[in-house]
C-alpha cells in the first residue's frame, strides 16, 4: 500500500483528494493535517510514502512546512497550488526546495476532464510513492560543465536544433540541464514541459535568471534563434514552422486536438522533424505516460539523434521508459550527464 498524508486547511479539498485517492486499492490515506505544524508532526509519526501539501494555510504555510519536512524527515511532496502567476512562483520555489511536483487547487481549472485528472493523480501518487524521493543537485546559477568524452551516435548528421520533452519532475530536471548550457550555444532549444498556462511564463523567467543562455516563454509567430531556449506556453501546443529557407518561427495553437497533455511533446517534436529532417536531437526526461514517443520515433526514423533520461534519476520513469522499450533511444543517461551530451551533439 502507498501511504498518503493529505495536508490542507480546506475540508472540501481534504475530502475531494481523499475520495479520489482512496478509490484505488493500492493507496491508503493514513492521515490528514490542517496546517503546516500538524503536517510536520504527522510526517514524522505516520511515515507516509508521499504527502500532498497545500501552500496557503494558517499557523504555518506549506513552504515553511516543506523546509522542515525536508530537514527532519524527507519524503516525496506534491504541492497543492493555485493556478495563478503568483501561485506558480511560490510553487516553483517549492520545487526548488525539494517538492517533486504539484497538483492544482481548483481541479476544474485544468484543461482535461475530471476523470482523467483522477487517473493522472492516482498514477502520479503510485509511481512517486513506490520509488521514493529522488535527490538531484540544486543548481541556482550557470556552472561550467566538465565535459564527458564524446561517444558516437547512430546518426552522423549535424544537429541544428534541440527538442526536449518533460513532465512530472521536469522543472527541476530542466533547471539542472539548462543552467549548464553555455552562452555561445550554436543552435536553438525548444522545450515542451507539461504545465498549466500560468506556470510557463514564471518558469521561463526563473530559468532565464539562472542560465547563461536566454530562456523565454515562446510567442506565436516569433522567429527562433541560436542560443535561445523556448518554453512552450501552457495554453496550447507549440510547434515550429519554416517560413523561409533561413527563418523558422514558433506557432502556438490552442486547439486541444487528440492530445491529453498541453503543451504536447509529440506535437513539438513532430513539427521539428518536419522542418529540420534528420538534423535534430530529441531528449525525453522524467514524466508520466508516453507523450514524446511518437516524436522520438520520427526523429529516429529521419536520421536524427535521441537521448532518454535513465530510470535512476527520473522522478517518474514513464515517458523515458516508453522511448527506451520501443528501441528509440540512442543513449540512456542519468540527468547529470544530459547537458554534456547536448553540448557534445552540436
Amino acid at each position: 500500500m502507498i501511504k498518503v498524508l493529505i495536508v490542507d486547511d480546506s475540508a472540501f479539498m481534504r475530502n475531494t483528494l481523499s475520495s479520489m485517492i482512496s478509490s484505488d486499492h493500492e493507496i491508503q490515506v493514513v492521515g490528514i493535517a490542517r496546517d503546516g505544524i500538524e503536517a510536520v508532526e504527522k510526517v514524522v509519526s505516520l511515515n507516509p510514502d508521499i504527502v500532498t501539501l497545500d501552500i496557503e494555510m494558517p499557523r504555518m504555510d506549506g513552504i515553511e512546512a516543506l523546509k522542515l519536512i525536508m530537514e527532519k524527515h524527507p519524503v516525496p511532496v506534491l504541492m497543492v497550488s493555485s493556478l495563478t502567476t503568483e501561485g506558480a512562483r511560490v510553487t516553483l520555489d517549492a520545487l526548488d526546495m525539494g517538492a517533486v511536483d504539484f497538483i492544482p487547487k481548483n481541479l476544474s481549472d485544468l484543461s482535461i476532464n475530471i476523470i482523467k485528472i483522477k487517473e493522472i493523480l492516482i498514477d502520479k501518487i503510485k509511481k512517486i510513492g513506490k520509488k521514493g524521493l529522488v535527490r538531484t543537485p540544486r543548481r541556482t546559477t550557470f556552472q561550467p560543465l566538465k565535459m564527458p568524452e564524446k561517444a558516437a551516435y547512430a546518426a552522423h548528421r549535424r544537429v541544428n536544433i534541440i527538442a526536449i520533452g518533460s513532465s512530472t519532475g521536469g522543472p527541476k530536471a530542466l533547471q539542472n540541464i539548462i543552467t549548464l548550457i553555455p552562452k555561445d550555444f550554436p543552435v536553438p532549444i525548444v522545450i515542451s514541459q507539461h504545465m498549466p498556462p500560468a506556470f510557463t511564463g514564471p518558469f521561463a523567467e526563473r530559468l532565464n535568471n539562472l542560465s547563461a543562455i536566454q530562456v523565454k516563454e515562446a510567442e506565436n509567430g516569433e522567429p527562433i534563434h541560436k542560443g535561445v531556449a523556448y518554453i512552450a506556453p501552457g495554453r496550447g501546443h507549440m510547434s515550429v514552422v519554416r517560413k523561409k529557407l533561413t527563418e523558422t518561427v514558433i506557432s502556438v495553437s490552442e486547439d486541444r486536438g487528440e492530445y491529453i497533455y498541453r503543451p504536447s511533446i509529440d506535437v513539438l517534436m513532430l513539427s521539428v522533424v518536419e522542418n529540420f529532417s534528420g538534423h535534430v536531437l530529441g531528449v525525453i526526461l522524467t514524466g508520466l505516460g508516453n507523450d514524446g514517443t511518437k516524436g522520438m520515433k520520427e526523429i529516429k526514423n529521419k536520421g536524427g539523434r535521441t537521448i532518454a533520461e535513465s530510470e535512476k534519476t527520473c522522478v517518474v520513469y514513464g515517458m523515458p521508459r516508453s522511448v527506451v522499450e520501443a528501441g528509440l533511444a540512442d543513449k540512456v543517461v542519468p540527468l547529470d550527464e544530459i547537458a554534456g551530451e547536448i553540448i557534445n551533439s552540436v
